[in-house]
């Protein structure tokens, strides 16, 4: 008895220490995250204007705005979960829901355990080799928001992958016993109920897509264009190539510097933005739920 109330106090105790060291994770991350938007407010508000959010740069960039760089960072992120998204949860259903278990199913998790793990850039040099010269895709926003939905792919299908496996199998044995297909299953009862998760997958991968620099050096982002895209095949600006240049091949970086941390700062707010939406939404499909 004594024995087993000194592992039920141990178990206690190390429960608190993971606990602990769980909040203090979060509260370093969000401190972090707190310093970095101040900095970048400190810096950058004095560049934020109407002007700035709704003009070309002028002047070899050192004046106007950055509207074509909002416009094709909210192209290409949205064209990335577009692509996706569908591809990575019929992904998640397939291992979920219908591979059998054994050593060629743990390859596969372990390809796409990896995959997550490449960096962006060889995302972009691939995308530049398949979309933009195999496929003839060229410079553009069809080439760049394939490339990214390549890129987020991983994330979206471990985080759909692990919302259907959260789903309980009751849910499964109910519809299969009122006489429904497996399909039907699936596509009544286990996704409805496994939205959220998946969501949270979508948002981080929206999250990811809006930052990345290298993979649209190479396959969507151009130096300067003042038009807006009139067509997926079009060239455009983006808010983190933007930053990229102002900071390291503009005509005069030290003028710039206001700028780009204005830049940086939209860029930040943009995707808050566009992550508080997809957030919202999750948050409706629970309550319905």
């Amino acid at each position: 008895m004594n024995e087993l109330r000194g592992l039920t106090g141990r178990r206690k105790t190390t429960q608190r220490v993971m606990f602990g060291l769980f909040r203090l994770s979060a509260v370093i991350n969000g401190a972090a995250l707190a310093v970095i938007v101040y900095f970048l407010v400190v810096r950058g508000w004095r560049a934020i204007s109407w002007t700035f959010l709704t003009q070309p740069p002028t002047d070899a960039m050192t004046k106007g705005g950055i509207l074509p760089c909002i416009v094709g960072t909210v192209c290409l992120s949205l064209g990335a979960i577009l692509m996706a998204l569908p591809v990575g949860v019929a992904s998640a259903i397939y291992l979920n829901e219908y591979a059998r278990p054994g050593r060629l199913l743990r390859l596969v998790r372990l390809g796409i355990n990896n995959l997550a793990g490449v960096p962006s850039v060889v995302f972009g040099l691939f995308g530049l080799a398949f979309f933009v010269v195999l496929l003839d895709m060229g410079v553009s926003i069809l080439a760049g928001a394939l490339t990214l939905g390549v890129l987020t792919l991983p994330v979206i299908i471990g985080s759909a992958e692990e919302a259907l496996r959260a789903v309980p199998d009751t849910y499964r044995e109910a519809s299969l016993g009122l006489g429904a297909t497996k399909w039907q299953t699936i596509r009544r009862v286990v996704l409805p109920a496994a939205l959220p998760g998946i969501f949270t997958g979508a948002i981080l991968g929206l999250s990811r897509a809006a930052g990345e620099t290298a993979p649209i050096m190479f396959t969507a982002a151009v130096f300067y264009t003042p038009s807006l895209p009139s067509s997926i095949f079009d060239e455009i600006m983006a808010l983190p190539y933007h930053i990229y240049v102002l900071a390291t091949a503009g005509v005069d970086i030290e003028a710039t510097r206001p700028l780009q941390y204005g830049t940086a700062l939209v860029l930040i707010v943009l995707v808050m933005a566009l992550n508080l939406g997809a957030i919202v939404y999750r948050a409706r499909l629970q309550r319905r739920g």
